[in-house]
């Protein structure tokens, strides 16, 4: 099971993995006496962006091979909203902040 939220969430994350199961977290480290008492394993997980693989995944995009799903799309000046809407968890997709408008011509 893949966490990307933490905290309660991943607390009930331990119940629902069957002994010998694994649960990853991007956002915090498994607690080891849920782990050990539960039969099941865990790894927190880091990413670190990559120039050519964020390339590739932008080729796959504007070729049409994998298609983003996006919520919504707001500005800079509403990132305090978007935070506060994806912590509520009924979010389908990401939400967007735009930096700037496209120039335009």
């Amino acid at each position: 099971m893949l966490d990307p939220v933490g905290k309660e969430t991943l607390a009930r994350s331990y119940g629902v993995l069957k002994k010998g199961g694994i649960v990853m977290s991007l956002v915090a480290r498994p607690d080891p006496v849920e782990l050990e008492k539960r039969g099941i394993r865990g790894a927190a997980i880091s990413v670190h962006p990559d120039a050519e693989d964020l390339a590739e995944i932008a080729r796959l995009i504007d070729a049409g091979k994998i298609k983003p799903v996006v919520t919504e799309v707001l500005p800079l000046s509403e990132a305090i909203a978007a935070q506060r809407q994806a912590e509520t968890h009924h979010t389908r997709g990401k939400i967007v902040l735009r930096i700037a408008d496209e120039p335009k011509g």
